[in-house]
């Protein structure tokens, strides 16, 4: 076979240029692409590792805030409720200082209600006396035939009612 027997007169020009073509790749992709692709790479590396402290960083912020935002809320809270509860008191105490003036007022008017009552019981009184008196002095008059004066026949019913 001719194509073997032209190997061996071949071969070494093959492995030249073999070697060249080997060599010029190297250098080309080895000591001139490679670089720079590794260097892209450690930029992106250390953009990604930027961009996560950053992130990190506004997280931290973020919390930090939060923190800030959520003590001023609860003193927002408590003081609200400060405010309420001090609110209620004042109701309370305007309710009560209401309260406390109609019940002076009703007071007032009950003892005046009492006092006039006991005045018309004493004219009631004062009457039933008058007018039983003056029927012990007939019914005396009459059933008995003699007259009675009138303080007589007043002190009888006035004895009569304390017992009665």
């Amino acid at each position: 076979m001719p194509q073997i027997a032209q190997l061996a007169e071949t071969w070494s020009s093959q492995i030249f240029w073999l070697l060249v073509f080997f060599g010029i790749t190297f250098f080309v992709i080895g000591r001139g692409m490679v670089p720079k692709v590794m260097d892209t790479v450690a930029q992106r590396d250390g953009q990604i590792a930027a961009d996560l402290a950053a992130a990190k960083a506004a997280r931290d912020a973020a919390d930090e805030q939060e923190e800030a935002w959520r003590v001023r809320e609860n003193e927002n809270r408590a003081a609200a409720q400060a405010i309420v509860a001090k609110a209620k008191d004042d109701g309370a105490a305007k309710s009560e200082a209401k309260l406390k003036a109609a019940q002076t007022r009703l007071d007032k008017k009950l003892a005046e209600a009492e006092a006039r009552i006991e005045e018309a019981r004493t004219a009631a009184l004062t009457e039933v006396e008058a007018v039983a008196t003056e029927a012990a002095q007939d019914i005396v008059a009459r059933l008995a035939g003699f007259t009675v004066t009138r303080p007589t026949a007043s002190k009888a019913v006035k004895e009569a009612m304390a017992h009665g």
